[in-house]
């Protein structure tokens, strides 16, 4: 049941927004549907098709509340327009712009130039990924009531502005790119390294952001922005089989299998790459992708060039001045440079209080004290690590490293 809620819930929530257009009864229906879903699989098993069978329960949800709220003409011929949707979503249902992907026009709405660019993100991971409002307010270091104000007003703009449910046509489409890239990349990020459960990989929300990825850069060939994205995406999926091991916990990039690395994926990421590095038009996807292709084609970890590492961070803080991307310049730095410079550079970071509340400040201190044999102080930092963190795969990495640091 878990499954087929990461995999369906946004195709389910795009229709629904489709068909009704209105985002908060898309939600709430589809969450009666998994309810509903919980009870009947358990005796009757999980139907050939999940997602028609959510998408159709769901639809048939919003009519009954459509039809008993229906007061008024425009209330009623929005019943009707659900009443004749008697299936999923159509694939033969082309908007202006040619696109049949729901969940491509649910991205583009949320991705409006009116709304500000965090409820942008915010809304689509929400909508699309099915994050909860903590998870995302996780994601953006925010606290949970800011989180929850600015999915709301972006709901409440998007329906009193109008912004209809399409792909723009191609003129409109430069302005919707950063935000749309965003999206993508964040919803990758959440697949990849899941900010609270169980596992640290939700590899349908990877596979979802490649999916759409493609759809970009396929639609608009000529920006490189879209190329770096997916080249990015490519080269970290490609070493995504092996950031876990068979137990489920995390394994470090240096300790990872290389050999095991998906060949085809990290070619073709580099290949793309190159491909947008040649438009003459630098950006912040084409930087990070320019950085995980120092890592994925070394051939061992002893090999990795953090020179060159730490000096694309420098150029990526130029179009991304994140406390984020200080902190992996400082780790970056701490590997070419040594231990010390990282921490001089953790320093700076941890004056600054940007990250407070960011496990991976501290988990970081702990791991270039711990290089430097700095046990003690290692074990400390690790432990306040340890009370930030959300995801259970992380957690039981740093236990371990501070049970290492103990011992030691």
């Amino acid at each position: 049941m878990a499954a087929a809620f990461r995999e369906e819930w946004g195709q389910v929530v795009a229709t629904l927004i489709r068909v009704t257009g209105e985002w908060d009864l898309a939600e709430e229906c589809a969450q009666d549907a998994f309810a509903q879903a919980m009870d009947r699989w358990r005796g009757d098993g999980i139907p050939r098709r999940p997602g028609a069978w959510l998408t159709t329960t769901a639809r048939n949800r919003a009519l009954d509340v459509l039809r008993r709220e229906a007061v008024g003409a425009a209330k009623l011929r929005e019943v009707a327009v659900l009443a004749r949707d008697d299936g999923p979503y159509d694939p033969d249902d082309e908007d202006d712009s040619g696109v049949t992907d729901d969940r491509l026009r649910l991205i583009f709405t949320c991705c409006h130039p009116a709304l500000p660019m965090e409820a942008r993100v915010a809304l689509t991971l929400r909508t699309l990924a099915g994050l909860t409002t903590p998870e995302i307010a996780r994601a953006f270091l925010v606290p949970e009531a800011t989180m929850a104000q600015r999915l709301v007003r972006a709901k409440r703009k998007i329906r009193n502005a109008g912004i209809p449910y399409r792909v723009p046509p191609a003129h409109l489409l430069p302005e919707r790119t950063t935000g749309v890239l965003g999206v993508v990349y964040l919803l990758f990020n959440e697949g990849y390294a899941a900010t609270s459960g169980a596992d640290l990989l939700r590899t349908n929300l990877c596979a979802e952001a490649i999916r759409l990825a493609r759809v970009l850069a396929r639609l608009m060939p000529d920006e490189p922005e879209t190329l770096g994205l997916l080249a990015l995406l490519l080269l970290h999926d490609a070493r995504r089989g092996t950031r876990v091991d068979a137990a489920g916990d995390l394994v470090t990039l240096e300790d990872q299998d290389r050999t095991a690395w998906e060949r085809a994926a990290i070619d073709e990421g580099a290949a793309l790459l190159e491909t947008a590095l040649r438009r003459g038009r630098p950006g912040p996807y084409q930087i990070q992708a320019a950085i995980a292709a120092c890592h994925t084609t070394a051939a061992t970890a002893e090999d990795t060039d953090w020179a060159d590492i730490a000096a694309l961070y420098g150029e990526l803080r130029r179009f991304v001045p994140s406390a984020v991307v200080e902190l992996n310049r400082a780790v970056a730095v701490g590997m070419a440079e040594g231990p010390e410079a990282g921490l001089a550079l953790l320093a700076e970071l941890e004056k600054a209080g940007d990250l407070a509340g960011y496990h991976l400040l501290p988990a970081t201190r702990a791991d270039l004290l711990r290089r430097m044999g700095r046990t003690g102080e290692a074990a400390e930092a690790y432990a306040r690590a340890l009370e930030l963190v959300e995801n259970e795969a992380e957690r039981r990495f740093l236990e371990k490293r501070l049970a290492e640091c103990r011992s030691a």
